[in-house]
């Protein structure tokens, strides 16, 4: 389900709790909506409110934090990329075999995370590009014939071992929620609660039902933005692939 259509269902059921109150009201007798019974419900919807709204608050930093060190792992390894392919082309014309490995694999890592109307070259890279363990493989094979070759070889190792790490932490952020549905829930039902008591407190009339649909739906609003924010690389506000596409256009140059 995406993150629109869970924010959809949370509304309907946010402001479904402003009509359920407003109906509710028209039933109750009028000393249960006295004074008295105003001032004890203002203070339990004041109590759930503070509580939804610290817990949203922590879920939404949590979620932009993770969002940034996400596009920061990207792009720290997209500069290393382009290094590693410096690096190899410093080495000699033996890693042209590496080089091209690495290029499928960049090629593949795009078409994967940011999936396209595949043409028939980058479908049949991904299958037959084994990935950075293919090009890890592949450096380990050379011969250094100098110091120099050995330095280059064993730093060329170290990026490539820096790239991989922050390429299974992004893959693992690849349609993957870290927050638990029963929260979401309950967070929804909480906010229909408020809500709920809002309806209670007020007089049903076109001035309050226009600002609590725009409460509601700015309520809904935070519950969708949290939720695309935890699936960095979809929906509406997602990481930008375009680092990795630059990296991808400088690969195989000459220094």
């Amino acid at each position: 389900m995406s993150a629109l259509e869970i924010a959809l269902i949370a509304f309907a059921g946010i402001f479904g709790g402003v009509l359920l109150g407003m109906f509710l009201r028209s039933l109750l007798p009028e000393h249960h909506v006295s004074e008295d019974s105003r001032d004890v419900m203002k203070l339990g919807t004041g109590m759930i409110a503070t509580m939804a709204a610290l817990i949203l608050s922590l879920l939404i930093s949590s979620a932009k934090g993770t969002f940034d060190a996400v596009n920061n792992g990207l792009r720290q390894a997209s500069a290393k990329i382009v290094l590693l392919d410096r690096t190899l082309a410093r080495y000699g014309p033996e890693t042209k075999e590496a080089r091209d490995i690495l290029r499928r694999s960049v090629a593949a890592t795009i078409e994967r995370i940011w999936p396209t109307k595949r043409s028939m070259e980058v479908a049949k890279a991904a299958k037959e590009s084994g990935g950075f363990e293919e090009l890890n493989q592949e450096l380990q094979r050379l011969s250094a014939r100098n110091e120099e070759q050995r330095r280059l070889q064993l730093r060329s190792l170290e990026i490539i071992g820096e790239i991989s790490e922050t390429r299974l932490l992004i893959m693992e952020h690849v349609g993957q929620s870290s927050f638990p549905m029963p929260l979401l829930v309950l967070l929804v039902c909480w906010f229909t609660i408020i809500f709920l008591s809002f309806g209670l407190l007020s007089s049903p009339n076109t001035t309050v039902f226009v600002v609590l649909f725009i409460c509601a739906l700015s309520a809904a609003s935070a519950l969708f933005l949290l939720l695309e924010l935890d699936q960095p690389f979809g929906g509406l506000i997602r990481i930008s692939s375009a680092p990795l596409k630059d990296a991808l256009a400088h690969l195989g140059q000459q220094i």
